[in-house]
């Protein structure tokens, strides 16, 4: 799991390079939202041989198909960050350093991992 900060006006996609520069396993699909739609992006994961499951948004004038069935399984991935959120202090950023917010969102993450795996 890999989480970066980027400012809070500042569109998704540019946190994206962050996230994906790192030597992590390579994945096979990438499932985002519409804010990730962008051309780069498509074309870098296809130069990784990585399937990118991207909505277009509605601006877009070259039509592109999405998987719906594997688009779902981002269900998941939206009900991590609520359960994250969860926590009071993610959910309104006590915390006044970027270190400090990041330390505190992986200790959540971790709680909640050790949740999945004691069911």
């Amino acid at each position: 799991m890999r989480t970066e900060i980027t400012a809070g006006q500042t569109s998704d996609y540019l946190g994206f390079d962050l996230v994906m520069a790192d030597n992590l396993p390579e994945p096979s699909v990438l499932l985002a939202d519409r804010g990730y739609d962008s051309d780069n992006i498509r074309k870098t994961m296809e130069v990784r041989d990585v399937v990118p499951v991207i909505p277009m948004r509605k601006t877009r004038k070259l039509r592109v198909a999405v998987d719906r069935r594997l688009y779902r399984l981002r269900n998941l991935v939206e009900r991590c960050f609520n359960k994250l959120k969860n926590a009071r202090r993610v959910a309104t950023r006590y915390d006044k350093t970027a270190e400090s917010f990041l330390g505190f969102i992986d200790i959540t993450s971790i709680r909640l991992w050790l949740r999945h795996l004691s069911t």
